[in-house]
């Protein structure tokens, strides 16, 4: 009896240090999808994704602190026209609730050709980070597809459209604590 007691003690003892261990990563989302031209047309080269990984917390900076960790992203350019034309994704955060303009981009980095760009990026580094209000989550994700020119360079107003569309892309962003290293799944 003594034994089973104590077993169950390990087990009791077991789950509950399971369950205090924080995750030091989650998956935001991992989308592939076909681009066209009529739909960069249709949505001034964006591509929406309103279906976010559901167990995000909706507090970034607690108990876990994502706020001021990295985001590793990851864009498999699945298919893309030939020509080596300089592409990239700017991967916007819209979250539940802003400040200022009220959103937040990072990106993709730049690519000419299919294959596989991997990146780790400070949550602090880039375009309007602050304009987020990190406690309040993050309900979707902007990714607009633009050529060499990161302001103002949307792939839907290129003359030489068919140098860009249509592409296949999948692209996963990790959310990585701070102080964490990303671990590949």
């Amino acid at each position: 009896m003594r034994a089973h007691h104590s077993m169950a003690l390990f087990a009791l003892f077991a789950l509950l240090a399971a369950c205090s261990r924080k995750p030091e990563q989650f998956v935001l989302f991992d989308a592939e999808f076909e681009f066209t031209k009529a739909d960069a047309d249709a949505h001034e080269s964006h591509h929406f994704l309103k279906k976010l990984n559901p167990e995000q917390p909706k507090d970034w900076t607690s108990p876990v602190d994502y706020r001021n960790g990295t985001v590793h992203i990851r864009a498999e350019v699945k298919d893309k026209p030939a020509g080596g034309e300089i592409t990239q994704w700017v991967l916007c955060y819209i979250p539940n609730h802003g400040t200022g303009n009220g959103y937040g981009c990072t990106g993709t980095g730049r690519y000419t050709e299919k294959g596989v760009y991997e990146s780790d990026v400070k949550m602090t580094s880039w375009w309007e980070n602050q304009a987020i209000d990190w406690t309040q989550g993050i309900k979707e994700m902007h990714l607009v597809m633009k050529d060499k020119d990161d302001a103002g360079g949307h792939a839907h107003k290129r003359a030489d459209a068919e140098k860009f569309f249509p592409t296949r892309m999948r692209i996963t962003m990790t959310q990585v604590a701070a102080g964490a290293t990303f671990t590949p799944p």
